[in-house]
């Protein structure tokens, strides 16, 4: 039982960053029925950023306390990121609009090609120890631990949600986030301008991947330039399970995904008897992308897209 419960903490942990990037795929699949695969990538330069800067205000300031130094971090990480996809969607994808659709997804996986390799160069292609920041000890639940880094990323991760259902219900961006998904020309006669909605929409998915990045980084204590791939590809698994274009299924699908993933590679060994370990979890995602393509593709709360006239 204590086994199970650990798990269930690793899954939420886990599940909680799929989330969190899992809803820019979502966000910006509901407005233009765009799949970015660059937003692994924009995790990654988030948190390679928030490595930087971390390093800098450590030696510019070595008695500031730790949580001082990652909120800053963080905060610059959000900025950063948000500018690169600003860029990406005006110069990558914005010409491509009217295109077929073949043409944006080819373009959306040159620039992840594209910005691994300038992380290479600017940061060069080697495994960084991101800092310990918060206090190590972990603190025994019901004979489960979790330690402080795991309770921000769970912190984190709500506050994120709260204010991303905030803006998306009750604020005028989020009436023409939802307007412009139904039907950009009606909204823009509407006097809405859907070319800012959508670079608002990549913004707002820019700063939740940087969140992400900066607390995957902070709970496997490292950072590299190809650090986004993986989780992307999981948290792109875990929008289709959920329900493409719908962000409470973004959320599901995230928490989900990660649970399975870490109960499955908790008794991953037991069961096969060692022949597979926590070193094989990845197979629990795409098996799940399978069987969801399979029996349910529109994902277990629907897809709530606006058809394109």
């Amino acid at each position: 039982m204590d086994i199970l419960l650990q798990q269930i903490i690793n899954g939420l942990v886990l599940g909680s960053m799929y989330a969190l990037i899992a809803l820019g795929y979502t966000m910006v699949y509901g407005i233009i029925n765009l799949i970015n695969f660059a937003h692994g990538e924009v995790l990654m330069v988030g948190a390679l950023t928030s490595w930087t800067v971390i390093g800098m205000m450590r030696e510019s300031m070595p008695n500031a306390p730790g949580w001082l130094i990652l909120l800053l971090a963080l905060i610059i990480a959000c900025v950063v990121a948000a500018a690169l996809n600003f860029v990406i969607e005006k110069v990558a994808y914005r010409p491509l609009r009217n295109s077929p659709k073949l043409a944006p997804l080819i373009t959306a996986i040159g620039m992840s090609i594209l910005l691994q390799t300038l992380a290479m160069i600017i940061w060069r292609p080697t495994n960084k120890a991101y800092p310990t920041l918060l206090p190590s000890e972990s603190i025994q639940v019901a004979g489960a631990s979790i330690s402080p880094t795991q309770i921000m990323i769970l912190v984190m991760t709500a506050v994120s949600l709260a204010v991303l259902t905030f803006i998306v219900n009750f604020t005028k961006l989020g009436r023409a986030m939802r307007a412009t998904a139904e039907n950009p020309r009606v909204a823009a006669l509407m006097g809405i301008r859907p070319d800012m909605v959508i670079s608002a929409t990549f913004i707002i998915g820019a700063v939740l991947a940087a969140i992400a990045g900066v607390m995957y980084a902070s709970n496997y204590g490292i950072a590299q330039h190809a650090m986004g791939f993986i989780p992307g590809l999981k948290a792109f698994t875990a929008a289709v399970f959920g329900g493409i274009g719908n962000l409470a299924g973004a959320v599901v699908g995230g928490i989900l995904l990660g649970l399975i993933e870490a109960i499955g590679a908790g008794y991953l060994a037991d069961v096969t008897g060692g022949l597979l370990g926590s070193q094989h979890s990845d197979i629990f995602a795409f098996i799940i992308l399978i069987l969801t393509l399979t029996v349910r593709p529109s994902g277990l709360l629907g897809e709530r897209v606006a058809d394109r006239a």
